[in-house]
Formats: structure tokens, C-alpha cells, sequence
């Protein structure tokens, strides 16, 4: 009899076991504001996962939220993930990983395409994850060698976006160090961004866009009104490239996606949040759209032709 039942308990301890291991990982996933590059970074995450065998709706149950470009919304987003006692909670942009750590200090977070996580004070034992700091100063250099005449560079940005203030500082350093005259001008929401252009596009030689998520959720504007005047973008990743700019030296918003889709993976695996820290985005490429510069009339240097993706939109 003692027998039957140390089997008894023996099998019920297996299938327990068993139940455990087949339990999905909850994950909640969000996104300051859909555009093309914020959503090339969730597929590269979601690629990622389901080849390293994690599928949604298998083994692991996303909750996909987007915050329609609103920090009261991303701070929302954030607590239901707490509330819903989330495993993880991915965080896509510098807002959206500011509110899931003003959220908690528990849940681990992985964020992703975060410009400087120190500045934005995304640090602590339950966070990690992959910046997107843009190479500036390449993007400079290429400016420089498309148009070696140019001498007034415009800018526009969203003054109530960190990540995109640390840019233009950072722009700000670089146009003075390279004799170029950087040429600013802040909004606030999508409604002043052609405004803003009007008021600067008149005077500048090239307008340079950085990462910044309100600038690329209205990038289709922001061609429109420089092909008007005939002014040359040059671009801060390779998305802004095939929506009409004309070059830059960039990183690959999927691969960023990737990167952080691998790390995502490690943690799912075993290793601690605090382990990991903040890795950098491992590669830049040149892309350069020969269709606007035929348009404008700009010659492109032979020496980058022959390193450069060229783009025909």
C-alpha cells in the first residue's frame, strides 16, 4: 500500500512538473507610436524569438500594446503589465521603458531602441537591453562629402522626447567642430511639424533627421515639404532612406530588433537581467537613394558608391 501511494505522489509530482514547463511566458510588449522603424524593431524581435523556438501563442503569450505616441498612454500600458502580473515586459523607445520602470522594479524589462539609457535613467537590477545611438558624426562626414558646399544644416525635433534632445546636443557639438551652421527648430506634436519645416527649409542647404519618433511617424511630410524646395535629407537610419532621403550612414532598425530579440532569448534561457546591461547596436551600413540624388543633381563620390546599398524610390 505504502508503495501505490509513494507512486501515486511520485507521478502527480511528474505531471506537476510536467504542467510547469508547458506554462507560457507572459510577455508584454510596447511601443511608444507605430511607424516603419519602431515596427521593423518588433519583427526583428518577434523573428528572433520564434527561431529560437519561442512562438506566440505556444510557448509564450505576447501582449502587444501601442501607446499612440501619448507617455500618459505608455505609463498606462505599463501598469496593466504589472497589474496582469506580466513575466517581462519588453519596452520599444526610451518613453515606453521609462514608464514600464517607473512601473516596477521587479518585473524584469528589456528595452530597445533607447538612445542613452543612463540619461534617461533606465538602470537598476531589473533592466537591460540595446541602445540606438545614432552615429552622428558619420552621418556628418557623409553630409559633408554629398554636399561639400553645404554650410547650413536644419533640424527638427521633439523637445519633449529625452532621447531626442540628447541628438541634437550631441548635433549641436559636431556641426560646430565640422564649420557647419546647425539651424533648430522644436515641436511638440505631428500639427507644428510642417510648420516647422516651412520656417527653416527656405534657408538651410540640407536638413538632417535624426531618431526621432514623432519626426517618423510624419516622414512622409517631412520628403514632401523638402522636395518641394528641392533640399537634400540626410537620413538618421535606413528607413528614413527608402521614404525618400538621400543617404545615411545608419543602423539597421531590424537588426536592432535582432539584437534585442537575442538578448530577450538569454534571459528566457536562464540568464539574469542584471547580468546583461546595456550593449550597444553592433552595425551600421551606407544606403544611398540614387533616385533623389538624380533628382538633385548631386554626384555621388565614387568611393561610396562602391560600399553603399542604393535604394531606387
Amino acid at each position: 500500500m505504502k508503495k501505490i501511494i509513494l507512486l501515486l505522489l511520485t507521478v502527480a509530482f511528474l505531471a506537476a512538473c510536467g504542467s510547469k514547463k508547458e506554462e507560457k511566458v507572459n510577455i508584454g510588449l510596447t511601443q511608444i507610436v507605430q511607424h516603419p522603424s519602431l515596427d521593423q524593431i518588433r519583427k526583428g524581435i518577434l523573428d528572433t524569438l520564434e527561431s529560437n523556438g519561442y512562438v506566440d501563442g505556444e510557448n509564450i503569450e505576447i501582449d502587444f500594446q501601442n501607446a499612440q505616441g501619448e507617455m500618459s498612454n505608455a505609463q498606462i500600458i505599463a501598469n496593466s503589465f504589472v497589474d496582469g502580473k506580466k513575466d517581462l515586459i519588453i519596452a520599444i523607445t526610451t518613453p515606453s521603458a521609462q514608464a514600464a520602470l517607473n512601473a516596477t522594479n521587479k518585473i524584469p524589462i528589456i528595452y530597445s531602441a533607447v538612445t542613452d539609457p543612463a540619461a534617461a535613467g533606465l538602470e537598476g537590477d531589473n533592466i537591460a537591453g540595446i541602445s540606438d545611438m545614432t552615429p552622428i558624426k558619420q552621418q556628418f562626414e557623409l553630409l559633408k562629402k554629398l554636399m561639400p558646399k553645404a554650410e547650413i544644416v536644419g533640424m527638427v525635433y521633439n523637445s519633449s522626447e529625452q532621447n531626442s534632445e540628447i541628438q541634437v546636443k550631441k548635433a549641436m557639438e559636431i556641426a560646430g567642430d565640422m564649420w557647419l551652421e546647425l539651424k533648430v527648430v522644436s515641436v511638440t506634436n505631428v500639427n507644428e511639424v510642417p510648420t516647422a519645416l516651412d520656417s527653416i527649409l527656405d534657408d538651410v542647404d540640407v536638413l538632417y533627421t535624426h531618431i526621432d519618433n514623432l519626426i517618423a511617424s510624419t516622414y512622409p511630410v517631412v520628403v514632401q515639404r523638402a522636395n518641394k524646395l528641392g533640399v537634400p535629407i540626410i537620413g538618421g537610419v535606413e528607413d528614413y532612406v527608402t521614404q525618400g532621403a538621400l543617404a545615411t550612414e545608419g543602423i539597421d532598425q531590424y537588426k536592432i530588433g535582432v539584437q534585442t530579440g537575442e538578448m530577450v532569448v538569454r534571459y528566457l534561457k536562464g540568464e539574469k537581467i542584471s547580468d546583461m546591461g546595456m550593449e550597444l547596436a553592433k552595425e551600421t551600413s551606407l544606403l544611398i537613394n540614387k533616385s533623389v540624388a538624380e533628382k538633385l543633381d548631386i554626384l555621388i563620390p565614387e568611393e561610396l558608391m562602391e560600399r553603399a546599398v542604393i535604394v531606387n524610390k
